[in-house]
């Protein structure tokens, strides 16, 4: 994409998926991570598609790189730390320092909201590589991807 490029990254999961035979939705077996039923998203950045654990959001470059254009919190004046706590926990947390004194976050996006709003950000030039970290525990899954701003 370009600088002048504006993404909106948001997504869809639920909390009643039917994973029961003749899988009423399409989609039988239960092969995912998490509460029977539910399906969570999130993105980290990662250093490189090989990686398959995230950056600590102090070491972020992704969401240092990303100006924020709208938010689903509603205000704007967000920081890239604040930005990848929001990104990484599907926007259970606003902020760091809500994810200091806000029950904790489920390892497995449990408590998560099952579908995220999300942010419009426009983002600076480089490389930006990312995957979520509850879709990415199966060999048979990788939900990873990379963000290339030039």
């Amino acid at each position: 994409m370009k600088p002048s490029d504006l993404v909106h990254i948001q997504w869809t999961g639920s909390n009643t998926h039917n994973n029961n035979d003749p899988a009423g939705d399409g989609q039988a077996g239960d092969e995912g991570q998490g509460k029977d039923g539910s399906d969570r998203s999130n993105i980290v950045e990662i250093k490189n598609l090989n990686d398959n654990f995230p950056l600590p959001y102090e070491s972020t470059t992704m969401w240092s790189a990303a100006d924020v254009k709208w938010i689903y919190s509603g205000s704007t004046a967000v920081t890239p730390k604040d930005l990848a706590v929001i990104m990484s926990s599907s926007g259970y947390y606003k902020s760091v320092n809500e994810a200091k004194t806000k029950a904790a976050m489920n390892p497995l996006l449990n408590n998560a909201p099952a579908s995220f709003e999300g942010a419009v950000l426009k983002f600076n030039r480089g490389t930006y590589h990312y995957m979520s970290t509850r879709n990415n525990n199966f060999s048979n899954r990788s939900q990873k991807s990379t963000l290339i701003v030039s």
